[in-house]
């Protein structure tokens, strides 16, 4: 299945396993929510951070407390395992309770069953723009175990330049963020015989011995660039990419 199965398959048997995989922990005080199939692939900014500054002052009867808890707790346990959108603008906020990650996701976008994908939203106008997240087992602990986020780049795009139908893949970008956990995040250009030019955005990240990946496809055509509002939309998608709280 594409870079998906390389993934997994560099990350098992990378020559980087010489020593037992490090475990590194990552404490962030601010909260966090991230292709055309099979998956290929792999910028720096940092996900979500709630606003110190914005505080509002409520007064609560102590009955009115106890019911407001008993409120979440309950929404809490309906969600329990199973998969919720919720609105957000232009983009929604789907959550995977299975597959344990979540993301934004542009709300006309429609969501496909895919084999070898945990999640795939295409563009109704245009199917080969498409959002995909693909989560495999993998024996390390965080992506450092496996590299450096040029290293990782550099096999992304070494695989793409491999595929028969790649004409020249070129990477744009290369950094990390920090999340619930360190997120490895790329952008790249693929001009390829089946589409033309295209724009990947692409994320990962490794969580309780599974890797999540996390793969945006655009046309990129000189005839119908990219715009500006929508790399701006796909962009938050890419930086809104992270594992779902350990409940």
């Amino acid at each position: 299945r594409g870079v998906g199965k390389m993934w997994s398959s560099s990350f098992v048997a990378s020559p980087h396993f010489s020593s037992p995989p490090k475990l590194s922990l990552f404490l962030s005080s601010s909260s966090s929510s991230s292709s055309s199939f099979p998956y290929q692939n792999l910028n720096k900014f940092l996900c979500f951070a709630q606003n110190p500054s914005s505080t509002i002052g409520i007064n609560f009867s102590k009955r009115q407390l106890n019911l407001s808890i008993l409120t979440l707790l309950f929404n809490g346990f309906l969600l329990d395992n199973a998969k919720s959108i919720s609105e957000s603008g232009d983009l929604q906020r789907y959550n995977d309770f299975k597959g344990g990650f979540t993301l934004l996701v542009p709300s006309s976008w429609i969501k496909v069953d895919k084999a070898g994908a945990n999640a795939l939203f295409e563009e109704a106008e245009t199917r080969s723009n498409n959002i995909g997240v693909v989560v495999s087992p993998v024996r390390i602990k965080s992506l450092e175990d496996f590299g450096t986020p040029q290293f990782v780049a550099d096999k992304l795009i070494n695989a793409e330049k491999r595929k028969e139908s790649t004409k020249e893949a070129e990477v744009v970008s290369v950094g990390e963020r920090s999340g619930s956990q360190k997120v490895y995040e790329f952008e790249y250009k693929i001009d390829s015989t089946r589409g033309g030019i295209k724009r990947v955005f692409s994320a990962a990240f490794v969580s309780s011995n599974k890797l999540y990946l996390l793969n945006v496809v655009h046309s990129d055509k000189p005839e119908d660039p990219l715009d500006s509002s929508t790399r701006l939309m796909l962009e938050q998608v890419l930086h809104s990419f992270d594992a779902l709280p350990l409940t």
